[in-house]
């Protein structure tokens, strides 16, 4: 009766620790993303996070906080939200992902009230100089490397062609210009045609709707004049659905996505709520649908958004650095934390160099994951080295 006691007593203890771990952790993570609205991958990393650590509000680690839809018109409020986390004696972390204007002023104010906090950002919109000068690590998709990586793809399946779709403010942008010169040379050596073709920017005054009808309308054409072993790849995200639809009926390639969620559950008809979270049940579901459609080895994504991915996996390695099982810098222990929230998948990095200075920024790191065929499978492109040369094209 005693031992029974006693173990019973030990039970209790045990979960009474554990609850009281919950309730009073030793630090908290500060977690900002955009609303679900505009980007449901990083919310969902957000909620995985919550999901493992516990909500703050209720005696847990993570704290989550959205910045408004219009960021660009309220970015005093978006400076306030984020520098605000810094008010918590237990904020350790600071994560933002998106980095919209607004991150590196943010992370400036922060590092006023207590230069200890970490300030990590994902998917970066302001200069990297900008940013790096005020985060302490920045990560972004390669997009130097994926100009490379993204025609190599196409020409593995079967490509003969690749168009590179896009309209003028995108290509203000010097990541996305620099992206599409390096798509061409890379095409170059790899013997694809290489063409550019312009289609409406969302943001006028066609609308999305507008910009998505246009490249529906406008496939058929492109088809017939550049040949079905024709790879497709747009800037703009609202403009991949109707692409994808177009391709998996007509011919065509689309060789990347960085979300399975991209494009392809509008395009195809697919309803993916009862898989909400579940990355492996989402690829299998969209994989089943594309081949039934006939685009086996035709359409290729990232198996995990790289939105969801790097909010978690940002977070992870902050909680890491502060319980001192990883060191702040080390390029290895950030890959290790994505990893960890991509099982089964691998990842490349590199560190982002100007291209103007050539000055390396260590604190910024381009990240990449392997490419994902429906009906084929991976590529292995995560073990592909960028020819150096590529880093170079302005």
């Amino acid at each position: 009766m005693l031992k029974k006691l006693a173990f019973v007593l030990t039970c209790s203890l045990l979960l009474f620790s554990a609850t009281a771990a919950l309730a009073a952790p030793k630090f908290h993570i500060g977690v900002v993303t955009s609303t679900v609205s505009q980007g449901e991958d990083v919310v969902r990393g957000a909620e995985r996070l919550i999901q493992m650590y516990g909500d703050v509000s209720k005696g847990g680690m993570i704290k989550h906080v959205t910045y408004p839809d219009n960021f660009g018109s309220e970015m005093e409020t978006v400076i306030t939200q984020i520098a605000g986390l810094a008010d918590d004696p237990l904020m350790k972390v600071v994560v933002v992902t998106e980095g919209v204007p607004g991150t590196a002023e943010a992370f400036r104010r922060i590092k006023e009230k207590n230069k200890n906090i970490l300030c990590f950002t994902g998917q970066p919109q302001e200069d990297p100089n900008m940013i790096a000068s005020a985060a302490d690590l920045s990560v972004n998709s390669d997009t130097i490397a994926m100009g490379y990586i993204m025609p190599l793809a196409a020409k593995r399946l079967g490509a003969k062609t690749y168009v590179h779709i896009s309209f003028p403010r995108h290509m203000s942008y010097e990541l996305l210009s620099r992206r599409r010169k390096v798509i061409e040379a890379a095409c170059r050596d790899l013997g694809l045609k290489f063409a550019f073709e312009t289609a409406p920017d969302p943001t006028s005054d066609v609308g999305v709707a507008g910009a998505q009808q246009y490249v529906l309308e406008k496939v058929p054409t492109w088809l017939n004049k550049y040949g079905k072993k024709t790879a497709f790849f747009s800037t703009n995200d609202a403009q991949v659905e109707p692409l994808l639809r177009q391709i998996t009926e007509l011919g065509g390639y689309y060789v990347q996505t960085d979300s399975p969620l991209q494009g392809y559950a509008g395009a195809l008809g697919i309803d993916l709520s009862k898989e909400k979270g579940n990355w492996k049940a989402i690829l299998g579901k969209i994989e089943k649908t594309v081949v039934s459609r006939g685009g086996k080895g035709r359409l290729a994504t990232w198996p995990y958004p790289s939105g969801y991915c790097i909010v978690a996996g940002l977070a992870e390695y902050g909680k890491r650095v502060v319980e001192h099982q990883a060191k702040l810098g080390r390029q290895s222990d950030v890959m290790k934390a994505f990893e960890f929230f991509s099982p089964g998948m691998a990842w490349n990095s590199n560190v982002y160099t100007d291209a103007a200075s050539g000055v390396r920024l260590k604190n910024f790191l381009l990240i990449y994951q392997d490419t994902y065929v429906f009906g084929k499978g991976t590529l292995g492109l995560n073990k592909i080295k960028v020819p150096a040369k590529y880093y170079k094209i302005r």
